[in-house]
């Protein structure tokens, strides 16, 4: 799988290692860090994140926000992973995320037969998680 289009890219509060060492344990891929030392960077703890990165299928990045930098904080934003995968990797990815995070509607079939969630993860990152229901035939 590789999707196309924009990577997220966020600037974390200190949590970006966390993050995306749980984001590998959901989605898979190889994670990428250089930290603020790597960097020489002197707005932050040495060991801080400077640039992170998954590789993989589902790319994403992360940072930990330095001084001078606001961390992320969204509502009215869920990142979309429609149909990125098969019906059973979608169902695993939301029940992973779900189970330290917080369900914000279940994952459920709709009156027009395909299946979507919403599951905000522990890091403050809503994904909206569902496939069509072709997928499942």
């Amino acid at each position: 799988m590789n999707l196309s289009g924009p990577s997220p890219y966020f600037l974390l509060d200190g949590t970006a290692r966390p993050a995306l060492e749980r984001w590998q344990r959901v989605f898979g891929g190889e994670v990428r860090i250089a930290t603020f030392a790597d960097f020489s960077r002197a707005d932050g703890p040495s060991d801080a994140v400077a640039h992170g990165q998954l590789v993989g299928g589902l790319q994403l990045f992360a940072a930990d926000a330095g001084s001078d930098d606001t961390p992320f904080t969204a509502t009215g934003l869920m990142f979309s992973l429609l149909g990125a995968a098969t019906p059973d990797v979608l169902r695993r990815w939301y029940d992973d995320l779900a189970s330290d995070g917080t369900v914000v509607e279940a994952l459920q079939e709709r009156p027009w037969g395909d299946w979507d969630g919403t599951v905000r993860d522990r890091f403050g990152i809503t994904w909206l998680i569902g496939y069509e229901a072709s997928a499942t035939a």
